[in-house]
């Protein structure tokens, strides 16, 4: 008799089990990799888009896209802190005015998004304020900060415009140099306030702000868009391939290679079976034809699936699986440079503007093409009074070998930027690649106090300003 009750008990625990879809006994059924870890702590997320301005539209436009994806993994606004400018969706030039899109065919990803900083308050004391979670350091802004325990576990995304071991902010004249931000990080780690960080930077050049400087034994994994020599790259841009330029009344690129490619990535999976490992290589792989992904610090997280950081995943993403064909991300026929995005906005304006604004778009144009040949021209001449014209460009460009810093002494690389600014005006988000040539200077032994008289020299035509 028992014989045959057990057949049938088992039919019916499989019908209860059936019948609960989505319960408790789901839960027990599912792979330990698909189990969301039974995370121990809090999730916690900031996100910052360091640039203004509606010609940098992606950039607000992939942090808000990121907010979508950390909310619909369940992570709460409390526990989420944003930093955008917020000059983008009702931008007069905004063509969907209260809308931002990250994708040709998208939808609005602005919706809902928290306003902790916005316009000046995005900048470098407040971002590593918030890092911090020192209240006492802000100025402006919601006042939220990441007030971690060390049980908890921090998701970090900054997009922007970048150079040689800096990356960019939208107050004028204000930088974060790669020191700075991985000083901050190690304070983090020494007053015990997180289990792991997971850092993602979108910027050319964002390799340098880790390379031989972010240790292995402090729990943070880091990603960057590009290696430590090369640009990033905007996509979705006009003029772009098919299916990927941005509607017809969009003149701006609506958003970035690598990060429209770890975010699409992350639409698209399970983030409870997908671990940071396999999405980096996703990334990596879409990305091959114009940057070098990277990977720094603690490589041993990348193990760790997505949704410890950002979330248990959309949940109709629930069936969705990993590995093989079904985890590709389509590759992308076109990108802009990300120096570059800015001339192309500038350029469509120009051509599609109306006969009594077309001066004032032409004017805008030039002066945009102006400055970052005053740039150029100031540093190329830096380097003749100070190396000769044949050897001046190679040494100020040379790179040094893979796992240095950019340079051995920040102060002086600071230093020297702010005599050259003072001198020649501000770098802006074009004139940042030059950072390394400055560098170069300081590793030469040259004290920033013979930048004032270099530059002055240099650039002496040049008045303050800043695009």
């Amino acid at each position: 008799m028992a014989r045959l009750c057990f057949p049938v008990l088992v039919v019916q625990l499989l019908l209860l089990i059936a019948g609960v879809a989505g319960g408790p006994w789901q839960e027990f059924l599912r792979p330990q990799s698909d189990v969301d870890n039974d995370v121990v702590g809090t999730r916690w997320a900031v996100l910052i888009a360091g640039s203004k301005g509606f010609e940098n539209y992606r950039h607000q436009a992939d942090v808000c896209h990121a907010y979508q994806i950390l909310k619909k993994g369940g992570l709460k606004d409390e526990n989420i802190v944003v930093f955008m400018y917020d000059d983008i969706a009702n931008n007069s030039a905004n063509p969907r005015p209260g809308v931002i899109i990250n994708h040709p065919n998208g939808s609005d990803v602005y919706a809902g998004v928290p306003k902790d900083y916005t316009g000046n308050d995005v900048n470098v004391k407040n971002f590593l304020a918030v890092l911090l979670g020192d209240k006492s350091a802000l100025t402006g802004g919601s006042g939220k900060v990441v007030n971690s325990s060390q049980d908890d576990h921090i998701f970090v995304y900054y997009t922007d415009h970048g150079g040689p071991g800096v990356l960019g902010m939208p107050t004028i004249g204000e930088s974060l140099f790669a020191s700075d931000l991985v000083a901050t990080l190690e304070k983090k780690h020494a007053a015990g306030t997180y289990k792991s960080l997971v850092f993602y930077i979108e910027s050319c050049e964002s390799g340098s702000m880790f390379e031989g400087l972010l240790p292995a034994n402090i729990s943070i994994y880091a990603t960057t868009a590009s290696n430590a020599t090369e640009d990033s790259w905007a996509t979705y841009c006009p003029g772009g391939g098919q299916g990927e330029a941005p509607p017809p009344e969009f003149m701006t690129c609506l958003g970035d290679l690598y990060s429209v490619s770890w975010m699409e990535d992350s639409d698209a999976h399970n983030l409870r079976n997908e671990s940071l490992e396999l999405q980096y290589d996703n990334v990596k792989n879409r990305t091959l034809s114009w940057s070098h992904v990277m990977q720094y610090g603690d490589l041993g997280l990348n193990a760790q699936n997505l949704s410890l950081f950002m979330g248990s995943s959309d949940p109709a993403n629930d069936s969705a699986t990993v590995g093989g064909t079904d985890n590709s991300l389509r590759q992308l026929s076109s990108a802009v440079h990300q120096r570059d995005a800015d001339l192309l906005y500038f350029w469509h304006k120009y051509r599609r503007s109306s006969d009594g604004m077309s001066e004032e778009a032409r004017k805008e144009l030039l002066e945009v093409m102006a400055h970052r040949s005053r740039v150029d021209k100031g540093i190329e001449r830096i380097g003749g009074i100070l190396f000769g014209t044949e050897e001046g460009p190679q040494f100020l460009n040379a790179v040094r070998p893979t796992g240095s810093p950019l340079v051995d002494d920040w102060d002086c690389l600071k230093a020297m930027v702010r005599a050259f600014e003072e001198q020649c005006g501000l770098l802006g988000q074009y004139g940042m690649k030059h950072t390394r040539a400055f560098a170069n200077i300081c590793n030469a032994g040259i004290g920033p106090i013979a930048m004032p008289n270099l530059a002055s020299k240099a650039c002496a035509a040049a008045t303050p300003s800043a695009f």
